[in-house]
């Protein structure tokens, strides 16, 4: 199916229509993250970006081989694992990747029936559905592997009660920071290899009954140095969006070949999570350390020649390098963090959507020009 970029609500309606309702999807269950060490990246996570600590798991529960940490902002999810032992899947994962996103959680009505029909449209098996249970009810769960390493976990707990899910229990803590205003997660961005996004729409469409939404080429997504190629995949109810990116042939390394080589394959390149006030998050964020691609102010010179009224102050924009974009829908404000880990590969988008359904093809030169100075300064351009 061959989809270009279109603004109107008629065309987003019709692309919304054409996933198939064989996988009805409820929402993004939790997103897992392989870490080196889960007790300080939670620490790192509360302080940050103002999650809220909800359950835990290790050997005081009876976990002998990892310990995990649940915590959550809004509808925000996040589990952040770590091992107990010097082998096994999950320190290879972390000393092949870095700390990284392991597990894409997708909450199901039927853990069982999402698994089975998934399979048999040709999905490689991860784990077969399973039930656990503890005294607040039980869990079904089920999973199935996707580009890289990266899995998507069914996750059916509408007969459970408890903080989180059977093996964990309840985080105390005396230490919850001030939520950051972050919502839920309005997409999740994968980066696969030459030749590879294709493929991996495909898997989308056939394996999950997503359509294709929007795509990008190089024309649309580039610089004077590099350049890349994306579309974005979603489910019926529009609730999960997944842009797909690949690299495009550039002057210069693209960003994507970057991820990649530090990151050692395919694996979810952004997190963009949504606020509904956008200045106040990013000066909670800024508070707790939280650092941001750098915007210059020439950005804003002509910013509203491009986008139009908006209801904020370009100054107060400008301070804090909030870029802008518009479609036939309305605006969107968003920023992009600096890389969360060590290795130039997993960030955040913190997006304010005014009535636009798009992401942000007005801001993508700015954005890979931000990117690339940050790729000059690690000597990887």
């Amino acid at each position: 199916m061959k989809t270009t970029y279109d603004n109107s609500s008629l065309k987003l309606k019709k692309e919304f229509a054409e996933a198939e309702d064989f996988l009805p999807l409820n929402g993004t269950d939790y997103v897992e993250l392989y870490v080196g060490n889960a007790k300080q990246a939670a620490h790192f996570y509360k302080t940050a970006f103002g999650f809220q600590s909800v359950a835990y798991s290790g050997l005081e529960t009876g976990m002998k081989d990892r310990v995990s940490y649940v915590l959550q902002q809004d509808k925000i999810r996040l589990v952040l694992t770590s091992p107990m032992e010097p082998h096994g899947p999950i320190n290879d994962h972390i000393n092949t990747h870095g700390d990284g996103v392991k597990n894409v959680a997708l909450w199901v009505d039927d853990a069982t029936k999402s698994f089975e029909e998934t399979v048999k449209r040709g999905a490689e098996v991860a784990f077969e559905p399973k039930t656990i249970e503890d005294d607040h009810g039980k869990v079904v769960m089920s999973g199935i592997k996707t580009y890289g390493e990266t899995v998507h976990i069914f996750v059916e707990r509408s007969a459970y009660e408890g903080p989180f899910m059977p093996g964990f229990r309840k985080w105390e803590s005396d230490y919850n920071p001030q939520p950051a205003g972050l919502k839920f997660i309005d997409h999740m961005v994968g980066n696969v290899g030459w030749g590879e996004m294709n493929k991996w729409v495909d898997f989308y469409a056939k394996v999950l009954g997503f359509a294709q939404l929007v795509s990008f080429d190089d024309k649309d997504i580039s610089t004077d140095y590099t350049a890349l190629m994306s579309k974005v995949m979603t489910n019926g109810n529009g609730r999960i969006k997944f842009p797909i990116n690949e690299p495009a042939k550039g002057k210069k390394k693209s960003q994507i070949e970057e991820y990649i080589d530090f990151y050692k394959g395919a694996g979810v390149q952004h997190i963009a999570v949504a606020t509904d006030d956008i200045l106040t998050t990013i000066d909670r964020l800024k508070a707790g350390g939280v650092e941001f691609l750098y915007v210059p102010d020439t950005y804003y010179d002509d910013l509203l020649d491009r986008v139009g009224h908006i209801d904020e102050e370009i100054e107060e924009l400008r301070k804090r390098g909030i870029l802008v974009d518009r479609d036939d829908e309305g605006y969107l404000l968003q920023l992009f963090t600096k890389p969360v880990g060590d290795r130039p590969t997993l960030f955040f988008e913190i997006i304010q959507r005014k009535g636009a359904k798009s992401f942000g093809k007005g801001n993508f030169k700015a954005l890979f020009e931000a990117i690339e100075h940050e790729q000059e300064l690690r000597g990887t351009l």
